[in-house]
């Protein structure tokens, strides 16, 4: 088992930046490839909103590029999102997302953190 855990998510103004973090803990040895999804308020489904194999090849959603970041630690230890120029459309819950195969759209990798909030007031 993989356990996951987010910080770093709040409040902030629209063009402000945050840096989220996910710790990852366990079976670190079944980690390939992580990830990071969001659900917005009164969406059910989660987005992908970008993520990184174990070479380090980083994929995000149309919306975020230019603007969002994804790295992690060689040791799979931990996978960061640097969110800069926030706007209000980025107010989601974040999960980090982590496990053998790499995070797509449409399928998830094995585990999920708790979730973290993060707001982006205008």
């Amino acid at each position: 088992q993989v356990q996951l855990v987010e910080s770093g998510g709040g409040l902030v103004q629209v063009g402000d930046s945050l840096r989220l973090s996910c710790a990852a803990s366990g079976s670190i040895f079944e980690i390939n490839a992580m990830g990071w999804y969001r659900q917005a308020p009164g969406k059910q489904q989660r987005e992908l909103v970008a993520s990184i194999s174990s070479g380090s090849i980083t994929n995000y959603v149309e919306s975020v590029k230019g603007r969002f970041t994804i790295s992690r630690d060689n040791d799979n230890t931990h996978v960061y999102l640097q969110m800069n120029s926030l706007k209000p459309e980025d107010t989601a819950v974040y999960y980090c997302n982590a496990g053998p195969s790499i995070p797509i759209a449409t399928r998830p990798s094995k585990y999920w953190g708790q979730g973290t909030q993060v707001t982006v007031s205008s």
